[in-house]
């Protein structure tokens, strides 16, 4: 006989692998994929037998619906079973829980997770900011609706009316709808953020910000055909390829050893010491990034620098610019991190999934509680595309 109730919050919480995990008496919670093997978000259901057949029902996620509740559910609809009766056929009586919460109710989970690490003291606490905010800006409008249910222009309607006359205040309004969101897409609620798409909608702020140097993503092709017909360094040539390619910083691409390169994966493993945000960073490779690797491998060997300068050494830190320069290409080394942006929005990719190829730090503390996932397959995928788009104006390399 299975013993029941072999679940409980502490073990709950510290589950890191999809599956399925039974508490017993029909109860399971249904942890799914995150994308890379990895835990995602956690579903109860109720597998039970109701007229011979078996039938599996949600009853909510977790943690929005506790254990007890579930627990609780499940009891009733047991019960409800045994007498010969159907607790899902009658919709209106039935005790599953909804499955995504309201705004309101998203928000109030934002905030208790949050609530430790945030100041506390006085009406100026984080809290109390948030609060004021939003309930003077989006509870209004979003506050009953579901989060799965709520889009952009909704969003949008929040902001409008103070976007020019409060423009601080709904900034840290967008910024913080923005994080209630991001939580309902790590729960798996939704796929994607409504806030993503609102800000090619309202007008400018008026400042000037001074960009790195780039070209539109059109003539990226033009300028790999510019390097590779030249008679520069091959380990310069090759290094800016494949930082375009991997739309990595050059000094990440100068310091590359074959000790970071997982050839079987095709991956490329960035130390935290190397990256400016000081934390790890996994980039897919796409085959046109594996075959300047290759290359490398050819001219130089496959041990220490990949990308060595004339003299064996770590490229120094203008070589590529200068390459640049001299090969008549508009644009600085770090530009070409903008093209990829440019184009990875122009094609359809989501925000996250572009920001995560950038390994852009999340300044936001509640997205970034949230935004964990590296979005590693979906990744590999878009640099596919990109070396597509970057490599095509050259039919072979030699």
């Amino acid at each position: 006989m299975a013993k029941a109730n072999r679940l409980n919050k502490r073990r709950i919480d510290r589950i890191d692998q999809p599956g399925i995990y039974g508490d017993g008496n029909t109860l399971f919670l249904k942890v799914r994929d995150d994308g890379e093997g990895g835990r995602g978000s956690a579903q109860w259901v109720q597998i039970i037998n109701m007229d011979g057949k078996r039938t599996e029902r949600g009853l909510g996620g977790y943690p929005l619906v506790t254990l007890e509740e579930a627990r609780q559910v499940a009891f009733d609809n047991r019960r409800a079973v045994r007498r010969g009766e159907n607790p899902w056929a009658d919709k209106n009586a039935a005790k599953v829980v909804p499955v995504a919460p309201t705004f309101e109710e998203a928000l109030e989970a934002v905030i208790a997770i949050q609530r430790d690490g945030w100041k506390r003291e006085g009406r100026g606490s984080s809290e109390n900011q948030w609060r004021a905010s939003l309930r003077d800006y989006a509870l209004p409008k979003l506050g009953r609706m579901r989060v799965d249910a709520i889009q952009t222009p909704d969003v949008l309607g929040c902001l409008e009316r103070i976007w020019h006359v409060k423009r601080d205040t709904a900034g840290r309004v967008k910024q913080r709808i923005h994080a209630v969101f991001q939580w309902a897409v790590a729960k798996g609620y939704r796929q994607d953020n409504p806030v993503a798409a609102v800000d090619a909608v309202l007008p400018k702020n008026g400042k000037t910000t001074k960009h790195h140097a780039a070209l539109p993503y059109s003539e990226v092709p033009a300028a790999f055909r510019k390097a590779f017909d030249g008679d520069d360094h091959t380990g310069t040539v090759l290094a800016f390829a494949f930082q375009v390619l991997t739309a990595a910083r050059s000094g990440e691409v100068r310091k590359a050893t074959w000790a970071e390169i997982d050839l079987e994966a095709k991956t490329w493993t960035v130390p935290a010491e190397h990256m400016k945000g000081n934390k790890e960073h996994v980039v897919p490779l796409s085959f046109e990034a594996m075959a300047m690797l290759e290359l490398a491998a050819d001219q130089y060997g496959n041990d220490g620098i990949i990308f060595p300068s004339p003299r064996g050494k770590m490229l120094g830190v203008n070589a590529i610019g200068r390459l640049l320069r001299d090969r008549d290409i508009a644009a600085v080394p770090h530009g070409f991190r903008s093209s990829f942006r440019d184009w990875a929005a122009e094609h359809g990719y989501e925000r996250d999934i572009a920001e995560a190829a950038l390994a852009h730090t999340v300044r936001n503390a509640v997205e970034a509680a949230y935004r964990r996932t590296k979005f590693l397959k979906q990744r590999r995928k878009m640099m596919e595309r990109w070396g597509e788009h970057c490599m095509a104006a050259i039919e072979a390399i030699e």
